[in-house]
């Protein structure tokens, strides 16, 4: 089981001072169309971690214990990387239901679709 969080979770976290990251695995070009903007979020796209696999990963976040919610476009990808990622050794790692769709339609409107 894919261990995930909903777009409210989210939310209510990014209120807080939490040290967490958002891993945002969608292209450039998608984020260039609905952007989630907080200093807490790390574009690392799904193609350049395919091709690079743990490497691709910047130094700060490679420890297993940092806490990261993984961000794509509906939650397929997202999945699929948190799956992933728990079978490297990452333990605090959660996909965010919906993706940024999901985001955008209930909480943030402004994010923008495509």
């Amino acid at each position: 089981m894919i261990p995930e969080i909903n777009v409210q979770q989210l939310a209510e976290r990014l209120q807080t001072d939490e040290k967490f990251t958002i891993l945002d695995v969608r292209e450039a070009w998608e984020v260039d169309l609905a952007r989630l903007e907080d200093p807490r979020v790390h574009l690392l796209p799904l193609s350049q971690l395919a091709r690079n696999l743990l490497d691709a990963f910047p130094a700060e976040l490679r420890d297993p214990q940092t806490p990261l919610v993984i961000l794509c476009h509906h939650g397929a990808r997202s999945a699929n990387v948190t799956g992933w990622m728990r079978q490297q050794g990452w333990q605090n790692v959660h996909s965010l239901q919906g993706g940024i769709a999901a985001y955008a339609e209930q909480i943030q409107p402004s994010i923008g679709f495509y």
